[in-house]
């Protein structure tokens, strides 16, 4: 069956595709159904973020953690801090988290997605590489932002267990040990701690020694997700677990050239947190566009959109609006709005032996 919409070449017109089918909202949908962060919740997506009534930075207030201080009770006239015989009320603090707009778009022109649209579904295949070229562009910036975290802000909440040189063993990998003491970072909050974020070649390291199982959908809704001691299960592996924890894993989660030094072996961060403490908003909902240049006979396509991530009890603390990539990663534009240890977020620094590459 030939593909609708053709031009005189027999290929699909893409500004038809985008402009009869509410396609922008037919992208987001699938940006969701094919993000593992978010089927996961390691990224939420919370309606405070969506900053719909425009600006540059999205402001959360917030009441400050309580710390009260006791006071004692006694038959005396004067008891209390108040020396009156009544209890003084202490107050409640407030503050502002901060969250950043990023401003983000790309365009094509035909030649570059005829590829894309080849088929009797060009709805579907350019669909699904869109949604899956935005993920991967989102989560390169999500990646960003956690770097500049935990560069100065969130530094007490990190555990580095990398090899200070080549040959790293054991001890130097992601294993059940090593996120109890990531979690002991926390205190009892630790357990708390239910997500854990990784590269390829940590996944895989898990998965070569039996440690990291899949569930069907029919078991992870039916019953309890059975991992660890070898068991392997059959459906979508985008979603995993290990001790205790939901696996999401991703190529762009950070790798680290560790010192100036030759010789040291790559590490990877991990990253440990909860569901909802990685928000996400949107200034304006995804939008695409497409026109068609008789002159030039081409379609064009434009995708843009303007989102947020936030991590609960920090905030962006200069005044640059709109950063970059590298700017997000700077760790002294960042800050912390109560203790490190409320924030559910750890960084661990680990190697694998699945990537030996040395610096």
């Amino acid at each position: 069956m030939a593909a609708p919409f053709q031009n005189y070449s027999g290929g699909v017109l893409l500004a038809d595709v985008v402009k009869r089918n509410n396609f922008s909202t037919y992208v987001s949908e699938a940006i969701k159904e094919r993000s593992a962060f978010i089927k996961s919740g390691a990224v939420t997506r919370n309606g405070l973020l969506d900053a719909t009534e425009g600006g540059t930075r999205i402001q959360v207030p917030e009441f400050n953690p309580i710390a009260p201080t006791e006071e004692i009770l006694t038959g005396a006239a004067n008891w209390g801090t108040s020396t009156a015989g009544y209890l003084t009320p202490q107050k409640i603090g407030t503050g502002t988290q901060v969250a950043t707009i990023c401003h983000r778009a790309f365009a094509y022109a035909v030649d570059d997605v005829a590829i894309l649209a080849a088929g009797e579904d060009p709805m579907g295949h350019i669909r699904n590489q869109l949604a899956d070229a935005i993920n991967k562009l989102n989560n390169a910036r999500l990646f960003s932002h956690l770097a500049g975290l935990f560069g100065t802000a969130l530094a007490a909440n990190k555990l580095d267990v990398a090899k200070a040189g080549a040959s790293a063993t054991e001890v130097n990998f992601l294993t059940a040990s090593t996120v109890a003491r990531a979690r002991n970072l926390l205190g009892e909050r630790g357990e708390d701690l239910d997500l854990l974020i990784v590269h390829p070649s940590v996944a895989y390291y898990l998965y070569q020694v039996g440690m990291l199982t899949f569930s069907t959908s029919a078991l992870s809704t039916g019953t309890n997700l059975t991992w660890g001691g070898g068991g392997v299960g059959i459906s979508d592996r985008a979603v995993g677990e290990f001790a205790g924890c939901t696996v999401v894993v991703d190529s762009a989660v950070n790798t680290v050239a560790p010192s100036s030094s030759s010789g040291h072996q790559i590490e990877f961060f991990c990253y440990l947190t909860s569901s909802g403490t990685i928000l996400e908003g949107n200034q304006q909902a995804l939008r695409i566009e497409a026109e068609r240049n008789i002159l030039s006979k081409q379609d064009v396509m434009s995708v843009d959109y303007h989102s947020a991530y936030h991590v609960m009890g920090t905030k962006w603390n200069v005044a640059d609006d709109n950063p970059t990539n590298a700017n997000l990663a700077t760790a002294n534009k960042w800050a912390l709005t109560y203790d490190a240890d409320l924030i559910p977020l750890v960084q661990l620094t680990v190697n694998s032996p699945l990537d030996t590459s040395t610096y």
